[in-house]
């Protein structure tokens, strides 16, 4: 069963170093089997309160895909990047 792993952007304290997160991510991401679907900041919210600067859908073949690509030691090394510079939330949706 296919997972998403949804990512909502709330703020970017320091825009610099979360382009440094985004360089190494992305490739690690897809290595791992992860496709990303959509990543954008034209986010236009239409009703409730969610009003995120930018929301990220990335897709793996299942939920033990993603947990172990988020798990492992090389996107461990980089998640320091991600935490002292971006504020946001992720869930996972399965399909």
């Amino acid at each position: 069963m296919a997972a998403y792993l949804v990512i909502q952007t709330l703020s970017i304290p320091d825009p610099e170093t979360y382009a440094q997160y985004r360089a190494l991510a992305r490739p690690l991401i897809e290595a791992a089997g992860g496709e990303y679907v959509l990543a954008s900041s034209a986010v236009h919210p239409y009703s409730g309160d969610w009003s995120p600067l930018r929301v990220v859908l990335i897709k793996f073949k299942d939920v033990e895909t993603l947990k172990a690509c988020f798990d492992s030691p090389a996107y461990q090394a980089i998640a320091p990047l991600r935490k002292a510079s971006v504020v946001g939330q992720s869930i996972i949706v399965e399909d």
